[in-house]
């Protein structure tokens, strides 16, 4: 073979090779399908609550106290996972402070008003929280207060306004004849701070007092500030009562009740709820062992283990007074949202108005008011610087501590 012809053939060889190295190439390896991301889940709708009440001045305790049962019951419910209308929701508590003064409670009413809440707990005096109701009601909110006890609240007409404590014209009553039964008096003088609250709780008991045939001297007032009341003591000793009652709270009731022992007034000396804590026994020392007083509820010895167990556990010491009933209140708004699927205040009312609820201060219903039907009224002493029990009034029959635990436990 000749060279060219080698050389032909070295070519052809070359191009054969070439041809079939760029011919079919071998299929890649299939990729596994990539997996589909699952989208997000909804973002929770945040829903306001509004709280009211006192965190500054005197009765700042008892404020806080009230808001911290509030938040308790919100925590609780956002750490159940709750949807509403197909959505799931984070509840916030929106806190104001109102001062315990009327002009200053209306102006964080309407504060409320416009950071869009959805309803409010509060606020935890009667001066401050009937005023403020108008607001909230032009506003179409639902109200619900767990220690305004004067009747002028639910006696307005406002279809969205409720109490979860009873009345004065319950209260007043219930502490007279206690002091009728076992004090016996014949002459009484009463005292009040000119307040809604305290001069309302005042009337009632004096009315009771004089239908058991009580006398009652001319009435003597403070203010809600009031810290020397030497001068309306001196003219009530003069007179030689039997029994003193104070229409106010703790702030000024454990000055009063100091001062009083001071110029040697030995009268039984009788309070409302505002003055019924163990604040009494810090502020008048052991003036105030024994002395006698009024709440319109249950006592927190008798709330429900579980809330007692649960403020202790996420606060470190044991609540004061109404922070039952404030708890209380806003896990009705909260179980009349999920009744009515809404958190719109207009779709939810209707089910709040028609509830039946076991909380920690026992059952909740309303009646056409706003009123809790069948409230329970508590008589206390004071020993050893803490309020104790003496009776729970239900059903106009007085019972022991022990005999109203086991009422409950019987679901009587």
């Amino acid at each position: 073979m000749n060279t060219p012809t080698k050389k032909v053939l070295s070519l052809s060889i070359a191009a054969a090779v070439l041809l079939i190295g760029c011919g079919k190439e071998a299929p890649a390896p299939a990729s596994a399908p990539k997996a589909e991301t699952p989208p997000p889940p909804p973002a929770a709708e945040i829903v306001k609550i509004g709280h009211v009440g006192p965190l500054t001045g005197g009765i700042a305790h008892l404020g806080k106290d009230n808001e911290n049962g509030a938040r308790l019951a919100v925590e609780e419910a956002n750490a159940a996972g709750i949807s509403i209308g197909g959505k799931p929701v984070k509840f916030e508590v929106v806190a104001e402070d109102d001062q315990a003064d009327p002009k200053v409670g209306n102006t964080v009413a309407q504060k409320l008003v416009d950071a869009k809440v959805v309803g409010v707990v509060g606020h935890l005096n009667s001066g401050t929280t009937i005023p403020a109701s108008a607001i909230y009601n032009g506003a179409g909110l639902p109200m619900i207060s767990g220690s305004a006890t004067n009747p002028a609240l639910t006696e307005q007409g406002f279809k969205g306004v409720f109490r979860v404590v009873g009345r004065d014209d319950q209260q007043g009553p219930a502490i007279a004849n206690y002091l009728v039964a076992n004090a016996k008096p014949k002459t009484a003088a009463v005292i009040d701070d000119a307040t809604a609250y305290g001069e309302g709780l005042a009337n009632e008991v004096e009315k009771a007092l004089k239908a058991a045939g009580v006398k009652v001297l001319p009435r003597e007032k403070g203010t809600d500030k009031t810290a020397d009341w030497k001068a309306v003591l001196t003219k009530v000793k003069g007179k030689k009562p039997d029994v003193v009652f104070y229409g106010g709270m703790d702030a000024t009731g454990g000055p009063l009740l100091k001062q009083a022992r001071e110029l040697k007034i030995g009268a039984v000396f009788a309070f409302g709820d505002g003055a019924c804590t163990d604040k009494m026994g810090e502020l008048a020392g052991e003036a105030a062992e024994n002395l006698i007083c009024s709440q319109a509820g249950i006592p927190v010895q008798a709330a429900g283990k579980a809330f007692l167990d649960a403020y202790k556990a996420k606060y470190n010491i044991d609540p004061i007074l109404y922070s039952p009933f404030t708890y209380d209140a806003a896990k009705l708004m909260i179980a009349a949202m999920q009744k009515a699927d809404s958190t719109d205040p207009a779709k939810y009312l209707p089910a709040l108005q028609s509830i039946d609820f076991n909380g920690a201060s026992g059952n909740i219903q309303f009646d056409e008011k706003g009123d809790r039907k069948d409230a329970e009224m508590t008589i206390f002493t004071l020993k050893s610087a803490k309020v104790t029990p003496l009776a729970i009034i239900k059903g106009g029959k007085s019972l022991t501590l022990d005999e109203y635990a086991a009422l409950g436990a019987a679901g009587k």
